[in-house]
């Protein structure tokens, strides 16, 4: 029986093909909007979790309070290498690595940049190495006592941040400093730290301002708790520093902490742009309760006709319910189709434009399913009262109805 009520629905769509499509526009483009929020959210939260496996459980970062855009952005206080050398003589702490960064004026085959500087310590970069997963594309890194001497991004070979792609034993002035190239990284996956350009601490010192650190990253030992030697690491800096609780002016972030505060912000943008889609949700049911009170209205006779032969309320009711429920269905598969190429187009530009591979495109069965039920269940509740009211249609009056 459903069948069949079913294949009368299709018809009756089939008869009126521009309104139903009219009708279906608000639901596919709503239908499409979010598949397509919650596809690169789901990316998105994905590709974080995966940096941060990559990152470790035994490894927490220690920056100046206020700098909110990580190093190189602005900040009212420092952290120096005395903080550094403290910090390293916690029970617990394995090893560190520390940098600090600042803008600088980069000339290369007579064209003018400003990219980001990262000064870091050779003796003590194999921490920072293991989080970012530095793998070299081109050259060689650089030696611990080797000043004069940079590592870049692989934006500065690949994608074309001067007129020339760079290469090894290429020059490029600083500053108005001089430095040659050792090696060139492979891509890491996001478009700042691939334009970053790496030199010693003390040669960014000496064509900066930089005075202090901008970032300590700190690896513990085999077995430790992350929050128990990051608690230690605080008290024990709270002391050198010589301040309190409500006066601490550094911070400390372990990886938990950076992935809830993270998986906050996404959710938080997540949730405010599904309310946006959901009023285009909301104008399509419109569309769509609108559409079946027309077709009410236009089949009366027709519903008087069924009601001669023996069909009841709730058969009439069943047959509106299911067209309706189609016409949010057709349009949630066509959202859905639309919905996942917009998802792969976004992911396409992400990598090809930005040199990001953080805006992936994450398509799960049920993302799937839920939205084609979801449209379902819009379309079937937009027809209730117009079902209801041409359940509620009597014979005589039906088939007099001009």
């Amino acid at each position: 029986m459903i069948s069949d009520y079913s294949t009368l629905a299709l018809r009756n769509l089939q008869k009126r093909k521009l309104r139903s499509w009219l009708t279906m526009l608000g639901i596919f483009i709503s239908i499409a909007t979010i598949f397509v929020l919650i596809s690169v959210s789901l990316g998105l939260k994905g590709a974080v979790e995966e940096q941060f496996r990559v990152l470790g459980t035994d490894k927490f970062f220690i920056m100046p309070k206020g700098q909110l855009g990580g190093p190189g952005t602005s900040s009212a206080v420092f952290l120096q290498k005395a903080d550094a050398d403290v910090v390293e003589k916690v029970a617990g702490v394995k090893d560190i690595s520390y940098l600090s960064a600042a803008y600088a004026e980069a000339i290369f085959a007579d064209q003018k940049r400003f990219f980001m500087i990262a000064g870091i310590q050779g003796d003590k970069s194999r921490v920072l190495k293991e989080v970012q997963a530095y793998k070299i594309d081109e050259g060689r890194f650089m030696r611990d006592d080797e000043y004069g001497k940079v590592m870049l991004g692989s934006q500065f070979k690949y994608n074309d941040v001067f007129k020339k792609p760079m290469k090894t034993g290429d020059r490029i002035a600083l500053n108005g400093v001089d430095f040659k190239v050792v090696g060139i990284l492979q891509p890491i996956g996001n478009s700042q730290d691939d334009k970053l350009i790496y030199m010693q601490l003390d040669d960014l010192k000496k064509i900066t301002n930089v005075t202090g650190l901008d970032e300590i990253i700190v690896q513990i030992n085999d077995g430790e708790s992350v929050a128990e030697v990051a608690s230690n690491v605080e008290k024990r800096l709270r002391s050198f520093r010589g301040v309190n609780e409500d006066t601490q002016d550094f911070s400390i972030l372990t990886p938990e902490e950076l992935l809830a505060t993270i998986g906050t912000i996404l959710n938080v943008i997540t949730a405010f742009l599904l309310g946006v889609a959901a009023i285009s949700l909301v104008v399509g049911a419109i569309g769509i309760a609108n559409t079946m009170y027309t077709s009410v209205i236009e089949r009366i006779n027709e519903i008087g006709v069924m009601k001669a032969v023996g069909a009841r309320n709730s058969d009439i009711m069943l047959i509106f319910l299911i067209e309706s429920g189609l016409l949010g269905l057709v349009g949630g598969i066509i959202g859905v189709a639309i919905g996942a190429g917009l998802s792969k187009m976004i992911e396409y530009i992400a990598i090809t434009q930005f040199a990001t591979n953080l805006l992936k495109a994450a398509m799960p069965l049920y993302l799937f399913v839920g939205c084609l039920v979801f449209a379902f269940l819009v379309g079937a509740i937009s027809g209730v009262f117009p079902a209801y009211r041409a359940s509620r249609i009597k014979p005589v009056d039906a088939l007099r109805y001009e």
